[in-house]
């Protein structure tokens, strides 16, 4: 059977062809839908069809009938969701791994604290740029925890009512209902209760982001952006374009060019603005802002290339404990400086030695021990290796300052002082001192470490690496240096008057303490 409408006419001109039976006009269903409050694919259409003897037989009756199609999840109040498409880590989870990146723990070793792959923890500290990306305030009472999330799942499974629920869990039946209805899983169209799924609802629902200040601010972000990679003018104005680096979202390598720019700090440009503008309190921001503006992806505010123009150009922000234990493995807190007995921090007693290395040009170096009560120099001669043969790993270093020669070196040294001078010895964290072990072991001396980057805890041997600049200055190749060389310049040194010695040399002061040690040997014999 068929329908037919009549056709627009100039005698009827408001009539229009009609659609085809058992279809609507676009236009009348929207109407239809808005009316009902309902989606335009739940309005169902019924055709009738009822013959007439004065009109077509075929003539149609059209009707609607509302709601035959409402699904189960409609109840849920919201949208369709896209699905994350992988399990969402939970808030305690990402508080565990940040946690644990504040104590100075690799991203892999947070990852499985947090209970993620070790290719999660290292994508979540790359978005982060380093910073946390979650308050470490504990969750507040009034929300459900994930415990409480999956205690809800279970007894729904067993059919439990949603009053006796709330009754287990010490909540409101109110606060129940509405968790089983906002959070349930509906991707099936129907309206289970999952408590992942939940959670995931629940910390989606729960963010507040909002927009930056650099992203509202134009001239903000201008003002920024100029400061950290503006042009480097020449004094006539003209810009200076400098190298051409290519950005590869890391840090530069060494001894590799680097970008050119004003590279103002981000506190420079913090406590510049108050000064450029005193009267517009929007053209204030904090030098935090900035760095997270940089650092943490989705901000939008200022490019990540821009890390390029900070001072050390790191492509991630260094959590502060990590940064403090950049120590050395071998290097154990028993043997740190702060642990020297204290006859060695105020000189009282002679035998407690500082060492270090001076380099040269091609890896070459030598080797200083000096006294720290009488100033008495001792240098060690590191030749490199003879044959030069294919480099192998872990191997001896080929330069003649690895561990191994380091450790021979200081043994030969030692080994020909008398005992009492042999009381301890302190070094910087070079990986030259790592076999300090078996050092002690064949000499008798105690080995302690300074502080990372802490020269100044050795300030007696930096006083002498300088004075032996003199006659070793850096860019020189020092493996010319024969070890008679070395002898005649230490001689050298320790019978040059020194003003803390009162006007003595090193060699008469260590000659003295030697006389006053055996006096007193032969005096308590006697």
């Amino acid at each position: 059977m068929t329908s037919t409408r009549a056709a627009a006419t100039p005698e009827n001109p408001t009539e229009r062809a009609a659609p085809a039976p058992g279809r609507m006009e676009p236009a009348r269903l929207a109407v239809l839908a808005e009316r009902a409050a309902l989606p335009v694919s739940w309005i169902v259409l019924i055709v009738v069809y009822r013959p007439g003897s004065t009109g077509p037989r075929n003539t149609t009756t059209r009707g609607v009938a509302m709601g035959a199609r409402r699904r189960r999840s409609d109840s849920a109040g919201r949208p369709p969701l896209y699905s994350p498409g992988r399990p969402v880590a939970r808030r305690e989870q990402r508080q565990q791994f940040w946690s644990a990146i504040a104590r100075g723990v690799s991203s892999e070793d947070a990852a499985g604290e947090a209970g993620v792959s070790a290719a999660v923890g290292v994508r979540w500290f790359r978005e982060g740029g380093g910073m946390p990306t979650v308050t470490q305030a504990p969750l507040s009472g009034r929300y459900l925890s994930f415990a409480e999330r999956e205690e809800i799942a279970i007894l729904r499974a067993r059919g439990c009512g949603v009053r006796e629920i709330a009754r287990s869990l010490g909540r409101s039946a109110s606060t129940i209902s509405r968790e089983l209805r906002r959070n349930a899983a509906t991707r099936s169209g129907g309206c289970e209760y999952r408590a992942t799924t939940a959670q995931w609802h629940a910390d989606r629902r729960a963010k507040r982001p909002k927009v930056a200040k650099l992203v509202a601010k134009d001239q903000l972000r201008g003002y920024v952006q100029e400061r950290l990679a503006g042009k480097v003018e020449r004094p006539d104005g003209s810009a200076v374009a400098g190298p051409q680096v290519r950005w590869i979202g890391r840090r530069h390598g060494r001894r590799a060019d680097r970008r050119w720019g004003r590279a103002w700090s981000p506190e420079q440009i913090a406590h510049r603005l108050p000064l450029d503008f005193p009267d517009d309190d929007a053209m204030r921001i904090s030098h935090e802002a900035i760095y997270q503006a940089l650092y943490v992806q989705g901000r939008g505010a200022l490019r990540r290339e821009l890390t390029a123009c900070l001072r050390t150009g790191r492509a991630l922000r260094v959590p502060r404990a990590r940064s403090r234990a950049r120590g050395k493995r071998f290097v154990t807190e028993e043997i740190l400086i702060s642990e020297r007995p204290a006859e060695a921090e105020d000189r009282a007693v002679p035998g407690h030695w500082e060492g270090d290395l001076i380099l040269g040009l091609g890896s070459s170096a030598i080797g200083t021990l000096v006294e720290r009560s009488t100033r008495f120099v001792i240098l060690m001669h590191l030749p490199p290796m003879d044959d030069r043969g294919p480099r192998i790993k872990n191997g001896p270093a080929l330069a003649g300052h690895g561990a191994e020669a380091v450790r021979d070196a200081i043994a030969a040294a030692v080994t020909t002082l008398p005992e009492q001078l042999r009381r301890s010895l302190t070094w910087d964290q070079g990986s030259e001192m790592s076999q300090h072990a078996q050092l002690r072991i064949d000499t008798g001396l105690t080995v302690y470490f300074c502080d990372p980057h802490s020269p100044w805890q050795r300030g007696t041997n930096e006083n002498t690496n300088g004075l032996l600049r003199q006659y070793f200055p850096k860019g020189t190749d020092l493996a010319r240096h024969t070890a008679e060389d070395l002898a005649a310049v230490a001689a050298a040194l320790n019978s040059r008057p020194r003003k803390t010695l009162g006007w003595k040399t090193p060699g008469e002061a260590l000659d003295e303490y030697l006389r006053s040690c055996q006096q007193a040997s032969v005096a308590t014999t006697d």
